[in-house]
């Protein structure tokens, strides 16, 4: 049921991935001018995605009457599976953020979504479908949910739990999300309806990233004060200055507990291009751009950690094995599970993108 109010007025705050999850949403992809092949290598990453978390978690999926039974007929049988008009399948963006109290009351928020900028700068023209999928979510779990007043994707917002967003410039900014609402009125309601103190603002995302600059895409928060960052060594690179302001950034800031931030480097994979066999199985779009020879926006810190499981694409092969290996050190009470993520990273995003999670109530030590 829509609440009204603002949740940090009503008590409710956004915890950090890292705390005890009791479900975890997607859906299911399908369109033809997106994801090549009509979708179905796509559908085989998002299995092995969903399959890779299934043992710690609830699994619920999405997806359109027209692709019930395929996804039915596909996915385990744990799996719930829910019918729902969808245009596209990136439930971080469309789906809801899951607010929690200190009684261990769970409420979400509703973000405004309009397909990453509009109109003018949107990758879909509609978005409809999409802009209903965090309220129908929230419907199906019977938890209430805020109706945000602005533009806003999951993607574009990371937080540690105790009071500290992580967002950019880049995205937030954007001429084609709330053009009417200056830096400093985004920042206050973002503090309002995640219930923080403060926000960190980066300047830049991952390059050619179609999101604009999403941080999911750039950095992971894997612990209070504590994150991971994309990091780029090739100073002929774009991303190389990009993860270097990030970097900047991060080192100045103190958080909302005014503790320094911790920063650990993720290697960047590539950099990774659409083969011509890739491109010439998607169906032409005049905004997503699916051609040979298109940068990717590839990044490891695009995983998801859920009860101690964290999922990360497997992108590159010379480079897979050292992220692997740096996020077992420092994650050290987590299995890594390294998931071949290509097909969703083609759809323009990656595990991280795909998936929301639902934190458990009660929660102990909120």
């Amino acid at each position: 049921m829509k609440q009204s109010g603002i949740p940090v007025q009503d008590g409710f705050f956004w915890p950090g991935e890292f705390v005890p999850q009791q479900r975890v949403w997607l859906a299911w992809p399908e369109r033809p001018d997106n994801w090549r092949l009509a979708a179905e290598p796509a559908r085989l990453a998002f299995k092995a995605v969903i399959e890779a978390i299934l043992p710690v978690v609830n699994v619920s999926v999405m997806v359109t009457p027209a692709m019930y039974d395929n996804a039915c007929n596909m996915l385990p049988d744990q799996v719930e599976v829910v019918k729902q008009p969808l245009n596209d399948a990136w439930m971080r963006d469309t789906g809801p953020t899951a607010l929690i109290n200190s009684q261990g009351d769970v409420r979400t928020v509703s973000w405004q979504f309009n397909a990453w900028g509009g109109k003018q700068f949107g990758l879909y023209q509609d978005w409809r479908a999409d802009d209903r999928v965090a309220a129908a979510v929230s419907d199906w779990m019977g938890i209430d949910y805020y109706q945000a007043p602005f533009v806003l994707e999951g993607g574009a917002i990371h937080t540690d739990g105790e009071g500290t967003i992580y967002t950019t410039e880049e995205c937030l900014l954007h001429p084609g999300r709330n053009p009417h609402l200056n830096k400093s009125q985004i920042e206050q309601l973002l503090l309002d309806y995640l219930g923080a103190g403060k926000v960190i603002w980066l300047s830049l995302g991952v390059f050619n990233d179609e999101t604009a600059g999403h941080v999911d895409n750039l950095l992971h928060v894997i612990a209070p004060g504590e994150v991971v960052l994309n990091w780029c060594e090739d100073t002929d690179d774009p991303q190389y200055e990009r993860s270097r302001l990030a970097l900047e950034t991060l080192l100045k800031e103190k958080d909302a507990r005014g503790r320094s931030v911790r920063v650990h480097k993720l290697p960047m994979p590539g950099p990774l291009y659409f083969s011509a066999e890739e491109a010439a199985g998607i169906e032409a779009s005049n905004t997503m751009i699916r051609v040979a020879g298109e940068r990717l926006a590839a990044s490891y810190t695009n995983f998801l950690m859920v009860n101690g499981v964290v999922a990360m694409p497997l992108l590159d092969k010379r480079t897979d094995q050292r992220a692997l290996s740096k996020l077992a050190e420092l994650l050290p009470d987590n299995r890594i599970v390294g998931i071949p993520a290509r097909e969703i990273l083609l759809g323009g995003g990656n595990i991280h993108c795909i998936t929301q999670q639902i934190p458990c109530f009660p929660m102990a030590d909120s």
